[in-house]
């Protein structure tokens, strides 16, 4: 017998769904409601970005960070961010504030090549 049973011609039993449906949702859309930010490191050495992709939230933080001896930029191909020269053993910080891909090159050497993807 179910929970329901005494409910006329199962109007309680599409109520009681719909409730666990909103219930539901609500949950899930709730749980992004409240994420922090994330910061996120990409690492310049050997003459390449690494990683070469990455994927990041709008709101999260990436910081390239040059291990090479020699300076390097970070210059999306669009021109929406450009960090100019970051000299050896110093970083350079964005913050992704739209969605969206941002493949990037560094001006000083063009096969270096890497890629933001916004989600």
């Amino acid at each position: 017998m179910s929970i329901f049973s005494n409910c006329a011609g199962g109007r309680g039993r599409r109520i009681a769904l719909a409730l666990l449906l909103c219930a539901c949702a609500g949950a899930v859309l709730g749980a992004d409601a409240g994420a922090q930010p994330v910061h996120h490191a990409i690492v310049i050495e050997g003459m390449k970005f690494s990683p070469e992709v990455i994927e990041v939230n709008v709101g999260d933080t990436v910081a390239w960070t040059n291990k090479d001896a020699f300076p390097h930029t970070v210059t999306a191909e669009n021109h929406s961010f450009d960090s100019k020269e970051i000299a050896s053993g110093r970083s350079w910080k964005f913050k992704a504030t739209e969605r969206g891909v941002f493949p990037y090159v560094c001006s000083f050497h063009p096969t270096m090549r890497g890629k933001v993807v916004v989600k």
